[in-house]
């Protein structure tokens, strides 16, 4: 049915992972696409790992010229990390991985780079029932049949179909980092080289797996050893001056690689010695660039309206515990494409299907996140190998949209 489409236009508004993804489905679709990307040059080094599940896998799976083996690491093991390094708990269960930027840039060489316009920051939008104009803040204007809004937390689009939606801090924040592997010990390498490794303490846990080192290296010795370590910090003033970069400019979202106070950085690794398991403190400890990320909650009441559409992390922002981020953006994507496909046409009809689904899924993520949040940074219930602490998009351990949503 890629046939009805031909002739129409749309626009991506955002060119990250879940933009890129939508731009290309609706590609093969028949549109006439453009992704436009406020950034004003492409998008790299930005990020750490990502846990792939089979919604991010997909497009290199059915359609890519890149193979999922060509862009991904694996481990075998699940393993929990204790005093001295004691092996807490073991499991046998295979996972792959990848970095931010390698799906970035597979995605990227995947699409037309003629039509990936960079540094257009979207302003607002209006729409009649033939399409959507889309103003910038360089006072540019487009015009498209549909419109899909792709662009972060920041989201104007979820701002305009949700105007009371906005940013939950839950109480905590992620450090995060990426060590090469070949510069930690023997020890620390046998224990995380080849696992899915967590480290848990009061109020706090890591979570340590294997992704593609420079250059998307994924032979063993060549890739990095990356983390994410969730440390309680309370709301205001603590917060407010943590997320201050060595300029003093605020960074209430992330500050960057390189970019965050050295008190802050040494107290970390002094913190890490005491707290974590010391396969788990040698990897923060060697991190030469540490950042933070702020754990949000965002909810959306509207994903859809019109012929206007806001998908991933545009639309809902969930914490990291379920690896559901990226697997989300995907998703929604493909959903999307595949409403569009079967609706013969009708842009608004599709949307108006597309949505009630993608709203419950999106929901139920982030009401199961954030009880996960809990577990480990509040209540301390975070038990090691316990099956509801398992990724998955759709629930514990449920990768596929197949099964049922809670």
């Amino acid at each position: 049915m890629a046939s009805n489409y031909e002739g129409s236009r749309a626009l991506v508004v955002g060119g990250s992972i879940g933009g890129l993804t939508a731009g290309l489905l609706l590609r093969d679709l028949g549109f006439d696409v453009t992704v436009v990307e406020r950034t004003p040059q492409v998008l790299s080094g930005r990020g750490g790992g990502i846990v792939l599940q089979p919604d991010t896998l997909r497009w290199f799976a059915e359609r890519s010229r890149r193979k999922p083996e060509e862009v991904s690491t694996f481990t075998n093991h699940l393993r929990y990390l204790g005093a001295g390094n004691a092996v807490l708990h073991e499991e046998s269960v295979e996972w792959r991985y990848s970095s931010w930027s390698t799906i970035y840039r597979a995605l990227f060489e995947d699409f037309d780079p003629d039509r990936y316009v960079l540094g257009e920051f979207a302003a607002g939008f209006s729409q009649d029932d033939d399409g959507v104009d889309v103003r910038f803040v360089s006072g540019r204007t487009e015009r498209a049949e549909l419109v899909v809004f792709a662009d972060g937390i920041s989201s104007i689009g979820r701002r305009r179909l949700s105007p009371d939606s906005a940013a939950s801090y839950s109480g905590y924040i992620g450090w995060r980092g990426t060590v090469p592997e070949r510069e930690v010990s023997r020890e620390t390498h046998a224990l995380l080289g080849d696992a899915l490794a967590y480290s848990v303490g009061p109020d706090t846990h890591i979570c340590m797996y294997p992704i593609p080192g420079p250059d998307e290296a994924l032979s063993v010795g060549e890739r990095l050893l990356n983390y994410v370590w969730y440390r309680n910090v309370p709301e205001g003033p603590e917060l407010e001056e943590i997320l201050l970069d060595k300029q003093g400019i605020p960074r209430p979202v992330s500050v960057h690689p390189g970019q965050v106070q050295d008190r802050y950085v040494a107290e970390m690794k002094e913190a890490a010695r005491r707290l974590l398991a010391p396969a788990a403190a040698e990897l923060v400890q060697r991190t030469a660039e540490p950042y933070i990320q702020a754990v949000l909650d965002i909810r959306s009441e509207r994903m859809a309206s019109g012929r206007v559409a806001v998908i991933g992390d545009a639309a809902f922002a969930a914490r990291p515990h379920a690896a559901a981020g990226t697997a989300k953006a995907a998703a929604d994507a493909w959903a999307l494409a595949e409403t569009l496909e079967a609706s013969a046409g009708d842009i608004a009809g599709a949307l108006a299907v597309w949505e009630p689904t993608r709203l419950k899924i999106g929901n139920a993520l982030v009401d199961r996140v954030s009880q996960m949040g809990a577990r480990s940074q509040f209540l301390n219930t975070w038990t090691p190998g316990d099956p509801e602490l398992q990724f998955g998009l759709y629930g514990p351990g449920i990768l596929t949209q197949a099964a049922p949503v809670a």
